[in-house]
């Protein structure tokens, strides 16, 4: 069995000024790039939707910020898996259905890499899962580092947070990959 593509919420919400800088601009294009690969090899896709109960967030359905990117724009019979806390598997039936279809390795990507991502790579591999972490195919913004808990504390940039969190990730919960390196394998 092949193993699960994870695209977490790479949605138009995250075009929002709100979330100040990001790092890597070319997220999105990798994500597409991972979906293209999987649905040439028919393997199995999951498109995670983040919708916001907090009022004011550009991940609300009201902000209309729910929409997929264009990149990774679900395919009728793709699953799309809703869910309103930072992982994809708490009150969702995304590991019921890996399950089922006997899926145990998971290649994920997606935004935000420190929230997101991150809570979804580190469930996933608590639960037994195989991770594959597409590291150039995920991406923070300036939003993900808030240092108001510390006076006088300078909040790192996006690409120091997103750089951060691959490495808390790399090793114990996920193999970290670029894009490139994991198309030349099928899924």
């Amino acid at each position: 069995m092949p193993g699960a593509l994870i695209l977490i919420d790479i949605q138009t919400g995250f075009d929002n000024a709100r979330w100040g800088a990001r790092n890597n601009p070319g997220a999105e294009r990798n994500a597409g790039a991972l979906l293209a690969h999987w649905r040439s090899h028919r393997a199995p896709v999951f498109h995670i939707l983040h919708v916001s109960t907090a009022p004011g967030s550009p991940l609300s359905e009201a902000a209309r910020g729910t929409g997929f990117k264009p990149e990774v724009q679900p395919r009728e019979g793709e699953p799309v898996v809703r869910k309103s806390v930072n992982s994809a598997f708490i009150g969702t039936y995304l590991e019921a259905r890996l399950r089922a279809a006997g899926i145990t390795r998971l290649t994920v990507c997606g935004l935000t890499t420190p929230h997101c991502v991150s809570t979804t790579v580190r469930m996933a591999a608590n639960l037994g899962f195989g991770v594959t972490l597409a590291h150039d195919a995920c991406a923070a913004f300036t939003a993900n580092a808030d240092m108001g808990w510390k006076p006088g504390a300078r909040a790192p940039g996006p690409e120091a947070a997103h750089d951060m969190a691959v490495a808390h990730l790399h090793g114990e919960f996920a193999t970290a990959r670029a894009t490139a390196e994991i198309l030349a394998e099928a899924p």
